[in-house]
């Protein structure tokens, strides 16, 4: 080999270990510029974030302002309406073959079954009571009751019928 071959070959060699040496330096470095940056936002915490922030109130003017206050309302009561259970029935049949059959039917965790004798103690602690445990939930010594039959979708005003529902229809 001739000596410009040599001085060639040191050179090149050189060229390319700079270039695995500063090829190496860039992923360790991309490696801790990735371990830095944050991760993705939950979806959830967005959202409580976006509503956290949210405006207060809005201001309405004349009669554009009146009409979109309005519509404003009544998006908002449909909205309310949507999220009741059962579509906001008071037919506590529905509620009840609908929820309340699961546990009734069976005396589940000491429910008391549609019969007149599992019930004559409870009746005698009054209505307003059993209105209360059911919508507030009861544990007892005579069995558990969850808040609203577990379903908290459910208004108080539902717990009420079907309880009424249920102390009517007792065999």
């Amino acid at each position: 080999m001739r000596n410009y071959d040599l001085d060639f070959l040191k050179r090149f060699s050189l060229i390319i270990g700079f270039l695995a040496v500063v090829t190496f330096g860039l992923i360790v470095l991309s490696y801790f510029v990735h371990k830095s940056l944050p991760g993705e936002v939950d979806p959830g915490v967005a959202t409580r974030t976006a509503h956290r922030i949210a405006p207060i109130g809005a201001v309405y003017a004349g009669d554009t302002g009146a009409a979109a206050q309005a519509v404003a309302a009544a998006a908002a009561v449909a909205s309310a309406a949507a999220q009741v259970a059962y579509g906001g029935t008071l037919d506590g049949s529905v509620i009840y073959g609908n929820l309340c059959a699961g546990c009734h039917t069976a005396g589940v965790a000491g429910s008391p079954k549609m019969e007149r004798a599992d019930w004559t103690a409870r009746i005698a602690q009054g209505t307003e009571t059993l209105h209360r445990h059911a919508i507030e939930g009861f544990t007892g010594s005579t069995g558990m009751m969850p808040a609203k039959g577990g379903n908290p979708a459910l208004t108080d005003e539902q717990v009420i019928a079907t309880v009424d529902w249920m102390l009517e229809n007792l065999q």
